[in-house]
């Protein structure tokens, strides 16, 4: 599903169903629209931990909130996850 044609919540609760919690640096939080990001980056067939790395960071900040100082950590969650969804296809 790419950026441009993924579909906003339509309300609070399906913007609810819509988080996905990871664990970052050590604390568990919740990222809205994670499972979508995730399947977009891996259909992009990107290679590099550095570009791969640098797609999910900027598609996450378009739904949640990432702290500059947090960004290396949110980075290494956000690359295990994408690990974990390459393994599962």
């Amino acid at each position: 599903m790419e950026t441009e044609k993924r579909e906003k919540p339509c309300c609070a609760a399906e913007a609810l169903r819509r988080v996905r919690r990871i664990e970052v640096g050590g604390v568990v939080v919740g990222l809205a629209m994670l499972d979508d990001i995730l399947a977009d980056t891996v259909g992009r067939n990107l290679s590099g931990e550095t570009a791969i790395g640098d797609e999910l960071i900027k598609q996450v900040r378009i739904y949640n909130y990432v702290p500059k100082e947090a960004e290396p950590l949110y980075r290494a969650a956000l690359l295990l996850e994408y690990q974990n969804e390459v393994k599962k296809q």
